[in-house]
Order: structure tokens, then sequence, then C-alpha cells
């Protein structure tokens, strides 16, 4: 999951966004030399390894540097303002975009550094205060800038078609572009001042659910598999959901929904003030409905959205065959909703340490060549990567970063498979950054987030083919195929559910129904029944699960993790079957960054997810998964 902090006048809308987007989190435990062997206990930060540790020094050398780049954007907030009035002039409009992207920068080097710092312990009050002095001073800026693209819409087409055709606003015609999309829902210079200003409170239902999801809320101890009582994290949950103990798992699931549960309506509350926002920006800016603001700003039809969910629709009887053949293989009467992280092969582990799996990383993604490795090579050893979990950290993982320094990336790593995988998806994101920056002018280097998640996923396609190419023993292989139809099950299955429940719950809002914790639940059990099917026994608890989903206050953001993976399977079918020129065409779409529209990139890049057809092809390779599995356990 990447969160690029791409600075546009409506940036500090946004915020909530940046600050929560982010995977669900993916762990299980295995002793490190700083840990003791037993999920007993969470490390303490001071107690992890300089090495498992990022480096953001690279981002500011200390507190005094970062408190100097803040004065320098205040000057540049005054500075900026002395350009209103003028942009009938294209030089002067040159001259303010150019200080536009150097105030852009600075406040992104300062934000990023700030949110990272309070990622790294979430409970320490001097990071919070850093946090929100970061985040206001953000929003500071898009009122200070707010003025330019109403002021630019000003003009007549005539003036803007000009503007556009001007060699000396060359490297901002794509921008110029995009004000003229976007024109019908520009407001007037006041109106758009206050929109800004509106952008503190904007921020407030995602600010809250993550100091109550991340900070507040604590779970129970629970049993594990030796009936020790050990400590319930966001970290260790899934690790409780793999165990082969069922009444581990069971326990572990009511546990995590009861906490929920009784949080409920304060969580409701949370989410439902999410999608007024929503509402009220999508209304303001004069948009038929929040979804369509949404996508607007990737450019992307309303019909990709709905053909994602149509399409899966169609395929849901594959995940109904899974969850049929997981339920045979398990061995039980009732497959329940704890039960679909169980291993389905007896006596098998994969452990993994994180040493381990950056050679495997490195080793899988091969077929991409030296200059991709080499700069992957160098994430791993540059200070790039958070690796281990500790008191306070934020659950999940992310990579993030500034125009200029190298990216970095948050993980809660755990020896294990899906950790591994963890590594390589974030590692994706990064280099997509790393090469973007490297090609693309600051404001064009910012791709959107449906870009973003092919780059990830891509790696795990080849991490995956790679080593299913290596292995010979049929558990072994087993143990592959299941994870791999795991990140099916997940990352498209599941994230479309996501989606849909998102679409549902908006078109509710916007038809004047209360979202109420009794109907967010309502719907969420239904769209479970409805995805999982008839084998699948579907626990009430399930019903809370929305409550712990943080993607949902990044409105309509899950839908690309469908998307992504269904682009990366593509090229990853590409690569592998044509070599070096569809590598070639594949590093032209990282080192594109922003500077064309999201579905023309994929387009030139050879993968057009205006049809549904990337979709099928996926829904193929999941269908020749389950086929191989149920030869394997005929």
């Amino acid at each position: 999951m990447p969160m690029r902090t791409a600075w546009t006048a409506a940036a500090a809308a946004a915020l909530a966004f940046m600050l929560l987007a982010g995977v669900l989190p993916v762990a299980s435990f295995a002793a490190n030399d700083w840990r003791r062997d037993s999920m007993s206990q969470v490390a303490q930060r001071k107690d992890i390894s300089p090495e498992y540790k990022w480096r953001l020094e690279d981002l500011f050398p200390d507190q005094a540097a970062w408190d100097a780049e803040y004065e320098t954007v205040l000057k540049l907030i005054e500075d900026i303002r002395a350009f209103e009035g003028k942009l009938g002039d294209p030089a002067m409009a040159r001259q303010c975009f150019e200080l536009e992207d150097r105030l852009g920068l600075h406040a992104e080097r300062l934000y990023v550094y700030a949110q990272m710092r309070h990622h790294e312990d979430m409970r320490d009050p001097a990071n919070m205060a850093l946090s929100d002095k970061a985040r206001k001073l953000y929003v500071q800026v898009g009122e200070a800038t707010s003025f330019i693209t109403p002021e630019i819409l000003s003009l007549t087409e005539e003036q803007l078609k000009a503007y556009i055709d001007d060699p000396q606003l060359a490297p901002y015609r794509f921008t110029l572009r995009e004000m003229l999309r976007e024109k019908p829902h520009v407001l007037s210079k006041a109106e758009e001042a206050l929109m800004a200003q509106v952008g503190n409170l904007s921020q407030a239902p995602g600010t809250i659910y993550g100091m109550i999801n991340n900070a507040d809320m604590k779970f129970p101890k629970v049993k594990n598999e030796k009936g020790e009582e050990v400590e319930l994290t966001h970290g260790s949950y899934i690790q409780f959901l793999e165990s082969r103990n069922r009444d581990v798992r069971r326990e572990a699931f009511k546990a995590m929904y009861d906490t929920y549960a009784k949080q409920k309506n304060t969580l409701a509350a949370t989410l439902s003030a999410n999608v007024t926002k929503n509402l009220f920006y999508a209304r303001a800016r004069k948009y038929p409905s929040a979804l369509e603001m949404a996508l607007s700003g990737d450019n992307i039809p309303v019909s990709v959205y709905n053909n994602l969910i149509e399409t899966i629709h169609e395929h849901l009887p594959l995940l109904h065959r899974y969850m049929a053949l997981r339920k045979k293989l398990l061995g039980v009467d009732e497959l329940h909703m704890y039960d679909l992280f169980a291993p389905l092969v007896d006596d098998y582990d994969m452990p993994i340490t994180y040493e381990e799996a950056k050679e495997i990383v490195y080793d899988g993604l091969s077929p991409l060549g030296d200059d991709y490795r080499n700069v992957l090579k160098e994430g791993f050893d540059g200070g790039w990567i958070d690796v281990y979990e500790n008191e306070g950290k934020r659950s999940g993982a992310y990579s993030w970063g500034a125009y200029g320094t190298h990216p970095y990336v948050l993980l809660n790593h755990k020896d294990n498979l899906n950790s591994m995988f963890t590594l390589a998806h974030e590692m994706g994101h990064a280099i997509h950054s790393w090469y973007s920056d490297k090609n693309q002018s600051y404001r064009d280097a910012q791709y959107t987030i449906f870009l973003a998640e092919v780059a990830s996923t891509l790696n795990e396609a080849l991490l995956m083919d790679a080593m299913l190419r290596k292995i010979d023993d049929p558990k072994g292989k087993m143990y592959l195929l299941t994870y791999y139809a795991d990140q099916f099950r997940t990352t498209v299955f599941r994230q479309t559910m996501f989606a849909e429940f998102e679409k549902i719950i908006h078109e509710k809002a916007e038809a004047g129904e209360a979202l109420t914790p009794q109907l967010l639940s309502e719907i969420y059990y239904g769209l479970n029944v409805k995805y999982h099917g008839e084998a699948m026994t579907v626990d009430k608890d399930i019903e809370m699960e929305w409550a712990r989903i943080p993607h949902f206050y990044s409105s309509f953001y899950v839908y690309k993790y469908a998307t992504g993976f269904s682009a990366a399977a593509s090229f990853a079918k590409q690569i592998l079957e044509e070599g070096q020129p569809a590598v070639e065409r594949y590093l032209g779409f990282l080192k594109s960054g922003g500077s064309d529209y999201s579905i023309n990139i994929l387009k030139q890049a050879g993968v057009d997810m205006s049809q549904p057809e990337p979709i099928r092809q996926a829904m193929d390779v999941f269908r020749d998964l389950l086929d191989q599995m149920e030869q394997l356990s005929s």
C-alpha cells in the first residue's frame, strides 16, 4: 500500500486518506534476538536493533532541521499569496506554478516525516504534537494555494487553450488540461478558500478512528496453543487465526469482534461522519455522487468500478468452490469464518526469517532484470525499511516517502510466508516511487493509487511463480497454492466485497438513511453470506468486521487492490512469456509516474483496464489454482 503525497489545492481534504490507507495486518510470530520466544510481550522500540529501523534522518537529521524547514514553508505561504490576481499573465502563471511546487515539496517533506515519526509509537505525545502541527500546516498550504485553480479557470476558453499550448508553460501542460477537465467542479476563489479551511474538520473522522483503533482499543488476553494467556493485538490476530488449534482460532476471533462490538456505536458514528463528509464534498463540488467524485481524481469511469463488482459476481461460484474445498481439506462439519486462515496442509510450516525473505524476494524478481534488482538491494540495505512490530507502532504496512529522498517502508514483520510477500508487495510500491521520482518532475512523479497497486502485486505474482517452479514436494506445493488462492480471496474477492459495501452505504446515506450500527452490520453480514456461499457457516460476529477496516476511511480506495491485482496478473503473464520486451514496457510504466491518465499509462504498457478482460484473466488463474489443489487433494 503506497502513500504518495501528490500536492494539489485539494490535498488537505485527502490527509485522512494518506494517514489511514494501508493493508490489513498480516503476521505470525517468530523469535528474534531482541524478542522473547513467545507472544506474551511486544517489544519496546528502544530494544529493536537499529538495522531493523528506517532511517528518517535521511529526511531530516534532527528536530532543528525540521523546525527550520517549517519556518521556510511559512515564508513561502506568504510569498505565494503575492501571485493572487496576477495569473492572467502566462509568465506569472509559470512562476506561481514553480513556487507552488517548491511549497508543496517542502510541505510534503514535513508532513511525511512527522507522520512516520508518529507511526513509530502512536502513544508518544511529542510525536502526536508534531503530527498535528504538520497536518495543520498542510491545511494552511492548501488554503494559501486555493486561489490558483479557480483563477486559472476564470480565463476564457481561448486563453486557457493558449496557456495549454504556450511553450513556457509546457511543464504544466498536463496540470492545465486537468484543470480544464475538472472545471465544472471548481468553485469560486472564496469558496475554494473556505473548502481548504474545512480540511481540518474533514480529517476528524479518520483521525479519531485511527486513535481509537491503534492507540486506545485494548484487546483481552487469549490462550495460545500451549494454553498460555497471551496478548491479542492487531499484529498477532492473523497469527492466531493461522493456528492449527481450532479453539485458539475461535477464541481469538470472538475476542477481536467482541471488543469491536463494545465500541459499535462510537465506531458507527465515526464511519457515518466520514460518509457524511464525502457527501458534503460531492454536493459542494457538483458531482452526481460521492463515488463519481472519488473516481474523478484518477479520471476513472464509474463503469470500471461497477464492472469489477459485476465481473466478480459472475465468478463467485469459484470462491464458493474454494470454500467447499477448504471445508473438505480441514475435515470439518461446518466451515466457520475463523477457519479462513487455518493451514490446509498437515504438519507443514514454511518459517522464513527476514534475512531469508530478502534473499528469496531478490531471487524471485529476477525476471525484472538487474536494473530493477539493484534498486531493490539498495532499499534492503539503505535504511528504507522499518521492520518489526513494537509497542504503539502503527499496524499494517505501507510504502511512503517524499520526492527527492528515497522511499520508506513500514512493516510489522513476522517470520512467515505472509510477511515475506508483504515485503515484496511494499517494495514494489517503493521501487515504483523510486523510478517515478528519477524520471519525472515533482508534479508528474505523483502517480495515482490506481496505478500503485499494480506495481506491488506484480512483485507478488512473480515471486509466487518462482517459488512454485522450484518446489517439488506435494505438501510444499499445496502450501504455496493455498497461500496464492488466499491472495485471490483476500485481494480480489474480499476487496471487491469491501468496495460493494462502500457503494451500498454511500447510496443509503445519499438516499437519506441513517448509518446505524445495526444497518452497517446487516449490510456487511449479508455480503459475507453472498460472497462465501453455502459451504460457509457465516458467524454472526463477522457483522462487526466493518468496524475493523481502516480502508473505509479512505473511501472508494479498496477496489484498486482488485483492479491492480488483475492488471498485475496480465503484466506477469507478458513478462514470463515475452521476456525483455515486456520488461521494458513494464519499466516504462514504472517510469511514467503520473504523467498521463492512469488508464492511458496502463494501455501504453499493454494492459487495458477499461475492459473486464484483465479481471477475467485473473479469474482464469484462480480457476487453475483450484484445479491443481483439487488434483493434489484427490
